[in-house]
């Protein structure tokens, strides 16, 4: 399982939000699966469908991530 980048910066570092404003630190794998960075958190409740970059302003769908 490799993890997808972010296009612009190049990390893979991202975060996911939920209604309340609250964050989650995250993942993508190339199989575009959104997976929390700690195991023992739960992605319930978060919207998946977009991610933000830590390291830069970009976010979008998670299928825009790129391969290295």
């Amino acid at each position: 399982m490799r993890k997808l980048l972010c296009p612009q910066c190049k990390i893979p570092s991202f975060y996911v939000k939920d209604d309340q404003g609250n964050t989650l630190l995250v993942y993508v794998t190339d199989s575009f699966e959104v997976v929390p960075k700690n195991p023992n958190q739960s992605t319930e409740g978060f919207d998946l469908s977009t991610i933000y970059c830590l390291g830069c302003s970009w976010h979008g769908a998670p299928r825009k991530g790129v391969k290295y």
